[in-house]
Protein backbone atom coordinates (compact mmCIF):
# COMPACT_ATOMS: atom_id res chain seq x y z
CA UNK A 1 0.00 0.00 0.00
CA UNK A 2 1.21 3.48 -0.98
CA UNK A 3 0.29 6.69 -0.48
CA UNK A 4 0.29 8.97 -3.13
CA UNK A 5 -0.92 12.29 -3.83
CA UNK A 6 -4.16 12.94 -6.62
CA UNK A 7 -1.47 14.23 -9.05
CA UNK A 8 0.99 11.48 -7.90
CA UNK A 9 -1.88 8.89 -8.37
CA UNK A 10 -2.96 9.87 -11.79
CA UNK A 11 1.06 10.02 -12.83
CA UNK A 12 0.78 6.55 -11.92
CA UNK A 13 -2.08 5.61 -13.50
CA UNK A 14 -0.89 7.26 -16.89
CA UNK A 15 2.05 4.81 -16.78
CA UNK A 16 0.29 1.80 -16.08
CA UNK A 17 1.12 0.92 -12.57
CA UNK A 18 -2.09 1.59 -11.02
CA UNK A 19 -5.69 1.51 -12.71
CA UNK A 20 -8.93 3.11 -11.09
CA UNK A 21 -12.12 3.26 -12.93
CA UNK A 22 -13.51 6.64 -14.72
CA UNK A 23 -15.06 7.43 -11.48
CA UNK A 24 -12.18 7.64 -9.27
CA UNK A 25 -10.17 9.32 -11.88
CA UNK A 26 -12.72 12.37 -12.01
CA UNK A 27 -12.65 12.12 -7.96
CA UNK A 28 -8.83 12.59 -8.11
CA UNK A 29 -9.06 15.42 -10.94
CA UNK A 30 -11.16 16.90 -8.44
CA UNK A 31 -8.94 17.03 -5.61
CA UNK A 32 -6.26 18.34 -7.82
CA UNK A 33 -8.27 21.92 -7.31
CA UNK A 34 -6.72 21.57 -3.57
CA UNK A 35 -2.77 22.63 -3.06
CA UNK A 36 -2.91 20.87 0.68
CA UNK A 37 -4.99 18.62 2.88
CA UNK A 38 -5.72 22.03 4.94
CA UNK A 39 -7.54 23.50 2.10
CA UNK A 40 -9.27 20.41 1.17
CA UNK A 41 -10.55 20.31 4.32
CA UNK A 42 -11.43 24.05 4.84
CA UNK A 43 -13.58 23.73 1.45
CA UNK A 44 -14.98 20.92 2.95
CA UNK A 45 -15.88 22.59 6.21
CA UNK A 46 -17.28 25.80 4.17
CA UNK A 47 -19.88 24.21 2.21
CA UNK A 48 -20.93 20.84 4.04
CA UNK A 49 -24.07 21.88 4.46
CA UNK A 50 -24.80 23.33 0.85
CA UNK A 51 -26.37 19.77 -0.62
CA UNK A 52 -24.89 17.30 -2.61
CA UNK A 53 -26.31 15.83 -5.88
CA UNK A 54 -26.99 11.80 -6.79
CA UNK A 55 -26.38 11.65 -10.10
CA UNK A 56 -25.40 8.83 -12.65
CA UNK A 57 -23.37 8.57 -15.82
CA UNK A 58 -24.91 7.70 -18.79
CA UNK A 59 -22.73 5.98 -21.48
CA UNK A 60 -22.57 7.07 -24.89
CA UNK A 61 -20.67 4.93 -27.54
CA UNK A 62 -18.42 6.09 -30.04
CA UNK A 63 -17.07 4.88 -33.22
CA UNK A 64 -13.86 4.90 -31.16
CA UNK A 65 -13.90 5.06 -27.81
CA UNK A 66 -16.91 5.82 -24.91
CA UNK A 67 -18.28 9.14 -23.15
CA UNK A 68 -19.65 8.91 -19.91
CA UNK A 69 -22.09 11.72 -20.12
CA UNK A 70 -22.76 13.97 -16.65
CA UNK A 71 -26.01 16.12 -15.83
CA UNK A 72 -25.08 19.09 -17.64
CA UNK A 73 -23.65 17.61 -20.44
CA UNK A 74 -25.53 18.96 -23.57
CA UNK A 75 -25.98 15.38 -24.45
CA UNK A 76 -27.02 14.09 -21.27
CA UNK A 77 -30.68 12.39 -21.79
CA UNK A 78 -33.65 14.39 -20.15
CA UNK A 79 -34.89 11.37 -19.06
CA UNK A 80 -31.76 8.90 -17.49
CA UNK A 81 -32.40 5.30 -17.36
CA UNK A 82 -31.44 5.04 -13.71
CA UNK A 83 -32.44 1.22 -13.57
CA UNK A 84 -31.61 -0.15 -16.73
CA UNK A 85 -34.68 -1.36 -17.16
CA UNK A 86 -35.19 1.26 -20.39
CA UNK A 87 -32.42 -0.94 -21.73
CA UNK A 88 -31.67 2.43 -23.62
CA UNK A 89 -28.24 2.06 -26.05
CA UNK A 90 -26.76 5.69 -26.90
CA UNK A 91 -24.29 5.30 -30.12
CA UNK A 92 -23.21 7.51 -32.78
CA UNK A 93 -20.68 6.65 -35.66
CA UNK A 94 -19.02 10.11 -34.65
CA UNK A 95 -15.49 10.03 -33.24
CA UNK A 96 -15.04 11.44 -29.89
CA UNK A 97 -13.17 14.26 -30.68
CA UNK A 98 -15.62 15.19 -33.36
CA UNK A 99 -18.20 15.28 -30.92
CA UNK A 100 -15.87 17.34 -28.71
CA UNK A 101 -15.04 19.90 -31.17
CA UNK A 102 -18.86 20.24 -31.62
CA UNK A 103 -20.26 20.99 -28.03
CA UNK A 104 -20.39 23.35 -25.58
CA UNK A 105 -21.32 22.68 -22.72
CA UNK A 106 -19.32 19.85 -21.23
CA UNK A 107 -19.23 17.51 -17.78
CA UNK A 108 -18.28 14.03 -19.21
CA UNK A 109 -15.48 11.62 -18.84
CA UNK A 110 -13.54 10.63 -22.06
CA UNK A 111 -12.74 6.63 -22.13
CA UNK A 112 -10.62 6.10 -25.06
CA UNK A 113 -9.07 2.69 -23.90
CA UNK A 114 -8.34 1.29 -19.92
CA UNK A 115 -5.82 3.92 -19.39
CA UNK A 116 -6.30 6.88 -21.72
CA UNK A 117 -9.65 8.61 -20.09
CA UNK A 118 -10.40 12.58 -20.14
CA UNK A 119 -12.37 14.71 -18.25
CA UNK A 120 -13.99 17.64 -19.75
CA UNK A 121 -16.44 20.06 -17.21
CA UNK A 122 -17.54 23.83 -18.33
CA UNK A 123 -20.62 23.95 -16.82
CA UNK A 124 -21.28 25.71 -13.15
CA UNK A 125 -20.93 23.00 -10.43
CA UNK A 126 -23.69 23.07 -7.84
CA UNK A 127 -23.78 23.31 -4.57
CA UNK A 128 -20.53 25.40 -4.35
CA UNK A 129 -18.52 22.15 -5.11
CA UNK A 130 -15.52 22.45 -7.31
CA UNK A 131 -15.72 20.82 -10.68
CA UNK A 132 -12.57 18.53 -11.54
CA UNK A 133 -9.41 19.80 -13.66
CA UNK A 134 -9.82 18.79 -17.09
CA UNK A 135 -7.21 16.35 -17.08
CA UNK A 136 -6.08 13.65 -19.97
CA UNK A 137 -4.43 10.96 -18.69
CA UNK A 138 -1.85 11.44 -21.96
CA UNK A 139 -0.51 14.47 -20.59
CA UNK A 140 0.27 16.31 -17.31
CA UNK A 141 -1.65 20.01 -16.26
CA UNK A 142 -2.06 19.85 -12.49
CA UNK A 143 -0.64 22.03 -9.37
CA UNK A 144 -1.97 19.94 -6.47
CA UNK A 145 0.20 18.89 -3.57
CA UNK A 146 -1.85 17.00 -1.58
Amino acid sequence: LQWSSPPEAIERFKSQEIWFAPPQFYELCRLCNFSSLHELHKFSSDRALEGCERWMPVMLTASDGYIQLLPGDQLYPEDPDYTGEKKITMSTDKKVEDLVKEGTEFHRIVIKNMNNLAVYVNIQAKYKHRNPLMINSDCSDYSSRL
